[in-house]
């Protein structure tokens, strides 16, 4: 499905401000966000209550004559309490001064934003899948894992229910008729299907959301593969974990903010475990106006663990989505897999590409070779036809040859170049660029790849010096052991969060390169080669990848460790994160860089030592009700989210987020070098052997000075839980951003929280 504009802008702190200038009298839709839910409003009965108040608050703003509009989108009550409505301006700003309505805001539109992956990261844990993974692949303990996202196709393999038990009686949920899905189309592995934009079904017809819902808990299936490539056996993270599908997307409204927190809410409600979310806000929205941090928070509250994608808008700093600290972000990170094209070129070399194409060329064919601006059409800018804009090629001059252009204009897409010389009968198109890791292009038959930018010098120089250039393209095929990996994919957002840099984001980082899941198998689906069936696997890449991947290895520590708490699972994830590649150096960026925890966070996934992790960090509602008062948020605003009674602390400001919010990783936004060394508190629990003792290391950058107090922690029967403290003294240390991390090991276990201290 094609990316999602936002469509609306938030602000950053309160709830929107509303234009001074007269009211418009056009409608569209708005959330009301009311804060916690009430007790009574889990029954129908008290469902058909909080309606019923829903409309009288509607009622009382909209002028009588307009009663045929006092009508709700979605009424919200089950863990939180609010509506969506068409509304004016001026009504949204009369509601938003109401003594029971916490926030308004327009509803918004969001973005979208495995065969070997699994695999992979269980060779990467340094276990073995003995004593690893596989061992507890099994469990007895059912998992519900709640897919918010486009929906699903039934039919795929991926969801098959064979050898599956009884659908947990715990299970609140339904499986809605559609116009193409029928409640039969649910069944012991795929419990329950919902959706939310009318009319609709929750059919996937854009395969994103069956995607990521098999690469969380799809089955095992043998002899996966996308066209014979990436081929073995598919398998999500928690096979045996049941699914339950909203579809919150449609192809006329797209994916809405307010489905979102329907879907959410209903989620919850139905019983789910883990909420898994691959798609999100390009804008930064204040935590009271991002839907997605609204409905996790009281998921939260529920003991729902949501994970969410970090976003597609790297490698800029800054462009981090969903930075709520009771999120878990994940970023992207590429497999030892790789699809390869080769170009092989008249002088007898053989260039390395990249891409998915089943072109029909052979080695033993080759064809002529040239730059795109030697064969640009009469009037054209040589620019374009140098990037192979779409209308720049001359077809008389490109016939029948392989063409060369460059990505220097980046607001070209691959599929528009590509577009651009199949449209005048060119042979092929090699693409030169700057990072070919990431997006690969399916470009079916048409032979197709992209090489890196030191790759293509290679080719200029033999067109440069050979009179009648020649080359050909191969096929795609799969190379394995690709080394260094993982690396951080360049289009993964990066830190820090541009709300607070308080708080560590992203949080940890799963692969999202590549990856191989299970697609509905439409016959206009891109890229497929000529006179083939659709194919039932596809091969995809983008944060929202990595999310499922974490989705699943949280689904997979539930099973074992089911009356572990949404913070412990998190906390056990981050804290046993591997920091270094297949080559067993420091894991790096596209650019051959080490990776800062802003790119990669805390590391990546290592489901099988998380569930081990011999301390966790369990973080409380209390501490995201002060995270919030820290913030800036007022006590009338915080109170009105919780069912407790509470008091925002004394003294509240954004500083003491970083020390008073024990979270499994430390953030200082601003360490000043002219006052005194600053001091974190993190809380731990022991979850491993009954007696053991710690004793911590650090390891920080230069000049930065990191000492922990205690340096030896000893736990016992009566004694579970234990403070530490962190103190960084950046007096001697270069201004900027220093990372490191304070690692706690009894010998066994190794518990690492990494820091990111930015020294003013």
């Amino acid at each position: 499905m094609a990316s999602f504009l936002l469509l609306l802008l938030f602000s950053f702190m309160s709830c929107p401000i509303f234009s001074s200038s007269a009211p418009l009298q056009t409608t569209k839709p708005y959330i009301v966000y009311m804060g916690s839910s009430w007790n009574d409003q889990k029954t129908e009965v008290g469902a058909r209550i909080a309606e019923s108040a829903h409309l009288h608050l509607l009622s009382s703003i909209i002028p009588s004559q307009k009663s045929e509009r006092i009508s709700l989108i979605h009424s919200y009550h089950h863990a939180f309490n609010g509506f969506s409505a068409m509304l004016t301006e001026d009504e949204a700003s009369l509601l938003s001064d109401h003594p029971e309505v916490l926030c308004v805001f327009p509803n918004s539109v969001l973005q979208l934003h495995t065969t070997r992956s699994w695999d992979f990261l269980d060779a990467q844990s340094g276990i073995g899948s003995r004593l690893g993974y596989y061992q507890h692949h099994h469990s007895s303990h059912d998992v519900i894992i709640g897919i918010i996202d486009t929906g699903i196709w039934p039919e795929s393999p991926s969801f098959n229910d064979d050898h599956m038990g009884q659908i947990p009686s715990r299970w609140k949920g339904v499986c809605m008729d559609g116009s193409d899905f029928k409640k039969s189309n649910c069944n012991r592995k795929l419990i329950g299907a919902r959706y939310y934009n009318f009319p609709g079904s929750p059919r996937d017809i854009s395969g994103h959301g069956t995607h990521t819902a098999s690469t969380a808990a799809g089955l095992a299936v043998a002899n996966a593969s996308f066209y014979g490539l990436a081929r073995g056996t598919a398998r999500g993270g928690a096979p045996s974990a049941r699914i339950a599908s909203y579809n919150i997307c449609s192809e006329r409204a797209g994916c809405t903010a307010d489905a979102m927190l329907k879907a959410i809410d209903d989620a919850i409600e139905d019983g789910v475990d883990v909420i898994s979310i691959s798609m999100g806000s390009d804008i930064q929205l204040g935590f009271l106006q991002d839907p997605v941090a609204i409905g996790a928070f009281h998921a939260e509250q529920m003991g729902v663990m949501v994970i969410c994608s970090a976003g597609n808008d790297g490698p800029d700093a800054y462009t981090v989505s969903h930075t709520a600290p009771w999120i878990l972000t994940v970023a992207a990170s590429s497999i030892d897999r790789d699809f390869q094209s080769r170009v092989m070129l008249g002088n007898g070399r053989t260039i390395e590409g990249s891409a998915i194409n089943f072109s029909n060329l052979t080695r033993s064919k080759m064809y002529p070779l040239a730059l795109g601006e030697n064969v640009a059409s009469n009037n054209t800018l040589v620019s374009d036809a140098r990037n192979c804009v779409p209308g720049s090629l001359d077809s008389k001059k490109a016939s029948g040859k392989i063409i060369v252009c460059v990505t220097s204009n980046k607001t070209i897409w691959k599929e528009d170049r590509a577009y651009a010389a199949e449209s005048v009968k060119a042979r092929g198109l090699i693409l030169v660029g700057e990072n070919v890791e990431g997006y690969l292009y399916k470009a079916g038959s048409f032979p197709f790849t992209e090489v890196e930018k030191h790759a293509g010098y290679k080719i200029f120089n033999y067109i440069k010096s050979s009179k009648k250039p020649v080359a050909t393209i191969l096929p795609s095929v799969d190379v394995l052991g690709i080394r260094p990996s993982p690396v951080v994919a360049s289009f993964s957002s990066r830190g820090p969060g541009n709300l607070t840099e308080n708080i560590l984001k992203p949080d940890i980082m799963a692969p999202g390169v590549h990856i191989l899941a299970a697609i509905p198998p439409l016959s206009d689906e891109p890229g497929l080669p000529i006179g083939k069936k659709p194919s039932k696997f596809g091969i995809k890449s983008g944060t929202s990848m990595a999310c499922p991947h974490v989705s699943g290895a949280a689904a997979f520590i539930k099973s074992v460790h089911p009356n572990w708490s949404t913070s412990m699972i998190r906390s056990a994830l981050m804290t046993t994160a591997t920091i270094s590649n297949n080559m067993e150096k420091p894991l790096t960026n596209t650019s051959g860089y080490p990776a800062s925890p802003h790119e990669a966070g805390v590391g990546e996934i290592s489901p099988a030592r998380a569930l081990d992790p011999g301390l966790v960090f369990e973080t409380t509602e209390e501490d995201y009700l002060n995270f919030l008062c820290y913030y800036g948020y007022s006590e009338t605003k915080v109170k009105k989210m919780t069912k407790t009674k509470f008091k925002c602390p004394k003294g509240s400001s954004k500083e003491l987020i970083t020390s008073s919010i024990n979270h499994p990783s430390i953030s200082v936004g601003k360490l000043d070098q002219k006052h005194p060394a600053q001091i974190i508190r993190r809380k731990m629990t022991n979850v491993g052997s009954t007696n053991a003792s710690y004793y911590s290391r650090v390891y920080a950058s230069r000049g930065l000075t990191v000492n922990v107090s205690p340096k030896k922690i000893s736990f016992n029967e009566s004694k579970r839980k234990a403070w530490f403290r962190v103190l960084f003294d950046g007096r001697k240390a270069p201004k900027g951003y220093h990372f490191g991390y304070v690692m706690w090991s009894d010998g066994h276990h190794r518990a690492r929280i990494v820091f990111a201290v930015n020294v003013h």
